[in-house]
């Protein structure tokens, strides 16, 4: 169901992306310290074989990009803020962080702020989406993945942005995260930069509990 709604989604998903980025700009001072620069915001996640172009919004989006939908922090939990809005009048609900160690090989290539961010839907029966802005564009036809303890999850990217490839492995993620230490985040640039950021995991089981709470 989820991935059959998913091109549907595209119009929504682009102002959920503005509204990533507002969001990122309210996380208290604490939870926005990562070695990453500036940041970038996510995208609508696409069926693979489709990836249709999009362009993310550029730094600074004002909040009128949202459609007038300003999110609402719901609760800050380690590194994880839970927030809420309504674009479009359809309410979301998100978890979101910044990663707690960043490195990249070659060293400190510049890079946009990296964000994982897991979204709920309700209108569109869409639960505990994931995915990673990986603050570069990836190198064309290269996956991504997600280390968590022993289990490795490969992500489908495109431009910057990184969607769980196999749509059944989600909730096996999300409950991954539940209970594991961190998450390790894996990619290649454009221009051959290999990126590892680790997302601590501490506080993500209540900021989702808190952002299911809201979208119940």
């Amino acid at each position: 169901m989820q991935r059959s709604l998913r091109l549907v989604l595209v119009p929504l998903g682009v102002a959920v992306w503005a509204m990533v980025w507002t969001a990122a700009w309210l996380l208290p001072a604490h939870a926005q310290q990562s070695a990453a620069p500036a940041a970038a915001p996510a995208k609508p996640k696409p069926k693979p074989e489709t990836k249709p172009a999009a362009t993310a919004p550029k730094p600074a989006v004002p909040a009128a990009a949202t459609g007038g939908a300003q999110p609402k922090l719901l609760g800050q939990y380690g590194i994880w803020g839970a927030y809420t809005a309504s674009p479009g009048g359809k309410k979301v609900c998100f978890a979101l962080a910044k990663p707690s160690a960043s490195e990249t090989n070659p060293p400190n290539r510049p890079r946009n702020p990296v964000y994982m961010f897991i979204s709920t839907r309700p209108t569109d029966k869409v639960s505990n989406e994931v995915s990673v802005v990986i603050g570069y564009p990836f190198k064309p036809g290269t996956e991504a993945s997600a280390q968590i303890g022993g289990t490795n999850f490969a992500f489908y990217t495109q431009q910057d942005g990184a969607w769980i490839k196999n749509a059944t492995e989600e909730a096996k993620m999300v409950d991954a995260m539940r209970g594991g230490d961190n998450a390790v985040v894996k990619g290649v640039s454009a221009k051959g930069t290999q990126s590892t950021d680790t997302f601590s995991l501490k506080g993500v089981a209540q900021a989702l509990d808190r952002a299911t709470q809201e979208c119940k």
